[in-house]
């Protein structure tokens, strides 16, 4: 479905990805991970058409994503959450979604000037959309409620929501369990795995190694740029590459590396 082909990324003088090769298959939970720096928002950053590569091909259903604006590159079925939740936390959670569904809206000027019938029909059926999202997330009941009275973790299953209501095929998370608690994390892996069971396929980063471990089925990590492994979570947790990388071993006393350790 999604293919990076000796992809690359240059600021300046500072070479951030260098040649990286990525398959991610339909219908699939795949994660990405690497220390901090290694370049795994910038591969997301060059996924969704923010940032151009210095070089290589990346392409989508065997659709080249290259010089594609990101509202196009949304428009052919890429949508994504950030490390940073972006909502619109002085609207309900309802018109939060809503947002997200405006890119199948085609009722025109006119018809938002003048309240046409077309106008209408596109209104409810969003609405209608976005309330079924909320039910997907467990927050339909909170729907007109201010998204700035959610919880952290209500935050981020909102923005999942949004991010679905672009009716996407592909969808990337960034971090998406960053500053969540334990049933929290408990409770998204279980929707991911519901949203994965509906027909989207699932990039992912995260620093979570038990979140990652026991969600995706295949795992790529990232170094300095370099994918230095790709393979199941029992092949990735064994490779001696990123376990001197990444993971670090059971006698290593660094905090980072101790955190990382699944």
């Amino acid at each position: 479905m999604l293919e990076l082909t000796s992809v690359s990324k240059r600021f300046g003088g500072l070479h951030v990805l260098h040649d990286v090769n990525l398959s991610v298959p339909e219908g699939a939970i795949f994660g990405l991970i690497g220390p901090n720096g290694a370049g795994k928002t910038t591969v997301f950053n060059l996924i969704t058409g923010l940032l151009p590569p210095s070089g290589g091909e990346i392409t989508f259903n065997g659709e080249s994503l290259l010089r594609k604006r990101p509202h196009q590159i949304t428009r052919l079925g890429i949508a994504r959450t950030f490390q940073n939740i972006r909502l619109f936390k002085e609207m309900t959670l309802l018109e939060n979604v809503v947002v997200g569904a405006y890119r199948h809206m085609n009722y025109g000027f006119p018809g938002l000037l003048l309240g046409l019938p077309a106008f209408r029909e596109h209104e409810r059926r969003a609405r209608d959309r976005a309330h079924e999202l909320l039910t997907w997330m467990r927050l339909d009941h909170k729907a007109n409620d201010l998204a700035d009275n959610l919880s952290y973790g209500e935050q981020r299953r909102l923005e999942l929501a949004r991010a679905l209501a672009t009716e996407p095929r592909l969808l990337l998370l960034d971090e998406p369990v960053a500053g969540m608690n334990t049933g929290e994390r408990t409770e998204l892996m279980r929707e991911i795995l519901a949203i994965r069971d509906r027909g989207y396929t699932i990039l992912m980063i995260e620093h979570d190694m038990r979140f990652v471990m026991g969600l995706c089925e295949r795992i790529a990590v990232l170094n300095f740029g370099k994918i230095i492994a790709c393979g199941g979570p029992e092949e990735i947790r064994n490779n001696e590459q990123v376990i001197e990388a990444y993971l670090g071993r059971e006698d290593d006393d660094e905090p980072e590396q101790a955190e990382a350790r699944p």
